[in-house]
């Protein structure tokens, strides 16, 4: 049955790419619009000149999301699961299975792995490859551009998908808008944006407050942020941006559940009291978290041929967690910056070439104090004081050789070198200092057949080293292992190869269609090293050979500007080719497991969304949409003993798009948002490998989506 699907996924991309070519020649039926600019590989490009899989989430559907958790606006892009763990801003993100082992118990609360993430080009991303999305508000971003294909040859340690976040918007007209947005389990968050002229520049200024109670015991969140940007020209060959952001985020854990503690009742906190450990109520499992960024960006132009882009950041963060039995004090600083010289050429009036030569620089640095936990506050015993710093650099240079303006070959390389630090001052004998280094190439081919239409292959490497509590020595440190960083850990490394088309096309008038985009995606990766977390994230193994076969295809169509209709689906089929595991972890001393042809944990072989928005011309502007969604069964450890239930369910919204009110000076917008609508029972998100109850030995796992719930917002924009 798997390979039949898998045949008729490799049927479907073929009859997308002929059809694909064949619309290529109906240019007297196709409006050609001008080329779509997205944040590419390092720097604004055309999006049919990008080489690679290329999502692309716009304002509007942006600005109709509860404005929490990326979960709601990621479901549109083909191949990327993002998955709600406890309905707030702590997100499980995998792009074609990079990532997918981030949700387990030690130091993943809040934060994603293996995806570069990035928050108007300036990386959330820590240099060992841990992201959290602390510093950003969804619905009032101005757009998201995905990156779905491994992108190492440009960005380098953890890119095994990118998603770069623009906070701030375009505007024409200075103004003053504020949002208010409330629902189910007392969600309340209220917005306010200024847009000014500010001089020659352009200013931005924005300030959320969040609030919600959690439908799950212990799940309370609250999160104040404030973002400002001012964009200016600087003569007439300069360009100047500066950001900055700041948050105060606290949210609750409620931990993971057993499946039968799930079908009893899924809005329980973790109880284990039935192994007599602590729950995650009686230590008040949190994440407290406060942090600023200041960034700044330098576009120069040396002249028609050359220009030069810079930039620079530093992020300093104090963050506190109770988290297994022990409060947690982080104090970190992260710095860094990047260069990028880009020369365009033309040789001859048919042949020319672009290049670009860069270097990345980042550093993260800061200590960590362990204390007792006492009636879940901090106690006053140090239990361990740390410093923990990695250090990120790269270099890279790519060369796009053009012919006609249809023909493009694309060369790559890049190399970095990642170095982690660990000093334990209580114990220095487990000091330690370790370095990764990698070359990771990349060739690709194109040929547009239009402006926003093209085909591709490309073929590239990719690297992911191990995050920072990944390095973490196995729970047998003192018996067998010597300093503070696990020496069994290597980098992951994968090649992937991947065929695609993507095509944004207005059709000519009486065409059933007024608009049509699609996008279509076959890839295949084979992986190394691939990191594998056991007991809820407390230790790491290394599956030898790991392969990943897919296909992604979006769709997205206008009827008659009364009706769109959005589907994204992903099939694919991801097994371990060489895995043993010895099992002295498990008291088993001298035996093994072997899991080849398994499936991956945590991957599920399909999702998909569909979305119908209807806004005829009768009632227009007022909308309505609804939306289909579901994930296929998987399962949750490299056994495949223990499976995670597929799931499916609607949502329905209604809503005002931008209505006038005196003379155009103020605008009204408002929705309404029912999601899971007939109140499925389902699982959302589900550790990997995970630990098992002392007594029940029960495996502890589930963390359970959202039942019936909704969302309403108005907002109220007033022309300066």
């Amino acid at each position: 049955m798997r390979r039949r699907h898998l045949v008729h996924s490799l049927l479907f991309a073929a009859a997308v790419l002929s059809n694909s070519l064949a619309f290529g020649q109906q240019d007297t039926a196709i409006y050609q619009l001008p080329p779509i600019v997205v944040f590419g590989p390092r720097m604004p490009e055309a999006l049919a000149r990008i080489p690679l899989a290329v999502g692309v989430v716009d304002s509007a559907a942006l600005s109709r999301s509860k404005g929490y958790g990326i979960d709601e606006v990621l479901g549109a892009v083909p191949g990327v699961l993002a998955q709600s763990r406890y309905g707030n801003q702590d997100v499980r993100i995998s792009i074609r299975g990079f990532g997918a082992r981030g949700a387990g118990e030690r130091s993943n609360a809040g934060t994603s792995r293996g995806i570069r993430i990035l928050l108007d080009g300036f990386p959330l991303t820590e240099p060992d490859g841990r992201t959290s999305l602390d510093l950003v508000d969804f619905s009032s971003a101005s757009e998201i551009d995905v990156i779905r294909s491994n992108a190492s040859s440009l960005w380098g340690n953890a890119a095994g998908g990118v998603v770069n976040i623009s906070s701030s918007p375009g505007f024409d007209t200075p103004a003053l808008s504020a949002q208010t947005t409330f629902g189910s389990f007392g969600y309340r968050r209220d917005l306010l944006t200024l847009c000014s002229r500010f001089g020659p520049g352009r200013l931005t200024m924005s300030f959320s407050n969040t609030n919600c109670d959690g439908w799950r015991d212990h799940s309370r969140s609250t999160r104040g942020l404030f973002q400002a940007s001012l964009k200016s020209a600087i003569g007439t060959q300069s360009a100047l941006a500066v950001y900055l952001a700041a948050t105060s985020n606290l949210f609750l854990i409620p931990g993971p559940l057993t499946a039968a503690q799930f079908d009893s009742n899924p809005r329980q906190a973790q109880d284990d009291t039935a192994d007599y450990r602590p729950t995650y109520v009686q230590r008040d499992e949190r994440r407290d978290n406060r942090l600023g960024r200041l960034g700044v960006r330098l576009d120069h132009v040396l002249d028609e041929h050359q220009k030069l882009y810079m930039t620079a950041f530093v992020i300093p963060k104090y963050l506190q967690r109770s988290e297994r039995n022990t409060f947690r004090d982080f104090t970190r600083y992260h710095v860094g910056g990047s260069a990028i010289y880009q020369r365009v050429n033309a040789f001859s009036p048919r042949f020319g070439a672009t290049t670009i030569v860069g270097g990345d620089a980042a550093y993260q640095d800061g200590a960590i104090l362990f204390y007792n936990l006492k009636n879940g506050q901090r106690g006053e015993t140090i239990r361990s004081d740390q410093r923990e710093g990695a250090r990120n650099l790269g270099v890279f240079v790519e060369n796009q050789l053009t012919l006609d303006d249809r023909f493009l070959t694309t060369l790559g390389l890049r190399f970095d070198d990642i170095t982690y630090f660990y000093e334990d001052h209580l114990d220095p004998v487990l000091n330690a200092t370790r370095s990764f280094r990698h070359l990771t190439p990349r060739i690709s081919f194109s040929y547009l057949l239009g402006c926003n239409h093209s085909v591709y292959a490309s073929l590239g490497g990719g690297v992911e080293v191990p995050a920072g509590n990944e390095t973490d020595p196995p729970s047998t440190a003192g018996l067998d292992t010597l300093t503070g960083l696990n020496p069994l850990l290597d980098p992951i490394r994968s090649v992937t190869f991947e065929l695609g088309t993507k095509q944004v096309a207005e059709l000519a008038d009486g065409s059933l269609f007024t608009k049509l985009s699609y996008d279509a995606a076959l890839y295949w990766i084979a992986v190394r090293d691939d990191i594998i977390p056991y007991g809820g994230g407390r230790f790491y193994f290394t599956a030898g050979r790991t392969r990943r076969i897919g296909l992604e295809a979006s769709l997205a169509a206008e009827i008659k500007s009364d009706f769109k209709l959005q589907v994204a689906v992903t099939q694919s089929q991801n097994r371990y080719i060489e895995y043993v595991v010895d099992s002295a972890h498990y008291g088993r001393p001298g035996s093994v497991a072997d899991y080849a042809d398994n499936r991956v944990a945590g991957v599920p072989a399909t999702f998909y969304r569909v979305g119908l928005i209807v806004s005829p011309k009768p009632i227009r502007p007022v909308f309505g949409e609804c939306v289909i969604q579901g994930v296929s069964g998987y399962y949750a450890d490299d056994a495949n003993t223990v499976a995670v239930p597929q799931y499916s369910i609607v949502n329905l919204s209604a809503g005002l798009q931008r209505i006038n009110i005196h003379s155009a000076r103020i605008t009204l917008s408002a929705f309404a948002t029912l999601n899971n609508v007939f109140d499925r029972r389902y699982v959302a998100s589900a550790f990997v490998n995970p630990d098992r109850g002392v007594l029940s030995k029960a495996p502890i796992y589930l963390e359970p989506g959202l039942p019936r719930n909704w969302t309403a917002s108005l907002s109220l924009s007033v022309s300066l």
